[in-house]
């Protein structure tokens, strides 16, 4: 049940860069009369894409976004008509062999690389590097998964090695986060995974673990 390769070893997804369009002020064709600037307002609710504004709103996220967010963002009705938008941009980037992809994970959606540009991403400057773990370190990170909130013992346990140091390296790096304190003897440290160990394994949740 905790054997290691049942979570993939490194990240293969990288958020898209973001480019935010703000016009120049100071251009002439922006520096038109008050009197001369045409009202846009029903040519903007004409042009309106539901498709396109959700894809804005992926685009400009940092995060990945719960649906409930992103339907605010993209100014959509939340629940089933924002999934299923979200389901047919997916199969539009599909069809059109995109670079891109929208992925769920730590509860949410985010758009992402696909994961064979993977080896052409990580030469550009300003691409995190794939996390990579040892092999006990991949074995401590999987019990801590599988059996959070755990104590360092209760880690040892199932390990049958002491794991006090690759626990704090995990610390370090950001996959595993104190929850609490035990109430055994001596109240120890309770450990479960963050976020970013979410985002790292493309997991949704707890449910999602294999």
């Amino acid at each position: 049940m905790y054997h290691p390769y049942n979570i993939r070893r490194s990240c293969c997804y990288w958020p898209i860069h973001r480019r935010y369009c703000i016009p120049d002020m100071n251009s002439p064709a922006n520096l038109l009369p008050e009197a001369t600037l045409p009202d846009n307002t029903s040519s903007e609710a004409a042009a309106y894409n539901p498709l396109s504004s959700l894809e804005a709103a992926l685009f400009l996220a940092k995060e990945p976004l719960p649906i409930r967010r992103l339907a605010q963002s993209a100014n959509l009705p939340e629940g089933t008509k924002t999934k299923a938008l979200l389901r047919e941009l997916n199969e539009q980037y599909d069809r059109e062999q995109s670079a891109f992809c929208i992925t769920e994970a730590a509860d949410g959606y985010q758009l992402r690389t696909r994961p064979e540009f993977a080896p052409y991403l990580v030469r550009m400057q300003g691409v995190p590097p794939a996390v990579r773990l040892s092999q006990q370190a991949m074995e401590t990170l999987t019990v801590i998964a599988y059996k959070q909130p755990v104590s360092r013992t209760g880690v040892e346990e199932v390990r049958g090695v002491q794991c006090g140091e690759i626990i704090r390296q995990l610390l370090d790096q950001d996959l595993v986060k104190i929850a609490g304190r035990s109430n055994e003897l001596g109240r120890p440290f309770l450990y479960a995974t963050t976020k970013k160990f979410f985002l790292i394994f493309g997991l949704k949740n707890l449910n999602d673990l294999p």
